[in-house]
């Protein structure tokens, strides 16, 4: 008696290809849109707002905010009454809803700065919807609102050890320099504001969908009567 068994099928080989091939898109999904970002987006500078005043970048993952990643930077700015709010909680201020997602119009400097550090683009509005058309000296910058702040994909990034440590050594010396030489003055109600923290601006790129990225780190350090503006790119 002859028994007729037949050998399993092999498995298509495209049902071992296609999970790959998926994985290693999303992979390559972030730098790729990254890569877009730098090569069509439009330079834009931002103002930061130090977390820790005393030590700019601290760790290997870097931390900073931005003048407009405060809310109340953002509330007087046409609007700002479209976003969804949260119920005012002890005072007058009501926060957009945490989740909300949104647009904030930045117009550019109208004068050059030639010689002198970069200038901050400036608020101009905000809009639940991505502009269709802007001037050609303004972008849109999308922001998401989180606890109390707005974040733009821009807060946290990774900068070198030594270049980190150079920026630090750089703006330590200068804080230092400047502090000797400056009359004492009333304690700072808000350390972020302190005189003595050198000024330092962001450079991005903003590509037409609102997303941005870092491009590097403008300074002005050195002595009061020969300071130098100093770019340190990532």
């Amino acid at each position: 008696m002859t028994l007729n068994s037949e050998s399993p099928k092999p498995t298509p080989r495209w049902r071992f290809w296609v999970p790959i091939v998926f994985q290693t898109a999303l992979i390559l999904a972030v730098p790729a849109k990254a890569v877009y970002t730098q090569l069509t987006g439009k330079t834009v500078i931002l103002q930061t707002v130090p977390v820790d005043p005393y030590e700019l970048l601290r760790g290997y993952s870097q931390t900073l905010r931005y003048d407009i990643s405060r809310q109340n930077s953002l509330s007087k700015l046409p609007g700002w009454e479209e976003l969804p709010k949260q119920q005012p909680n002890g005072n007058n201020f009501a926060l957009i809803e945490p989740g909300t997602r949104f647009y904030v119009i930045l117009a550019a400097p109208t004068k050059p700065t030639l010689g002198k550090l970069p200038q901050a683009w400036k608020p101009v509005a905000v809009s639940t919807q991505r502009p269709s058309q802007l001037p050609a000296n303004q972008v849109a910058l999308k922001g998401l609102a989180e606890k109390g702040f707005i974040q733009y994909g821009l807060e946290t990034y990774y900068i070198p050890e030594d270049q980190r440590q150079q920026i630090n050594a750089d703006l330590g010396a200068t804080r230092q320099a400047n502090s000797t030489q400056s009359p004492p003055t009333a304690p700072q109600t808000n350390p972020t504001q302190s005189s003595q923290t050198p000024p330092v601006v962001m450079e991005i790129k903003v590509n037409a969908q609102g997303d941005a990225v870092p491009v590097s780190l403008w300074a002005r350090v050195g002595e009061a009567s020969d300071q130098k503006i100093r770019n340190y790119r990532f």
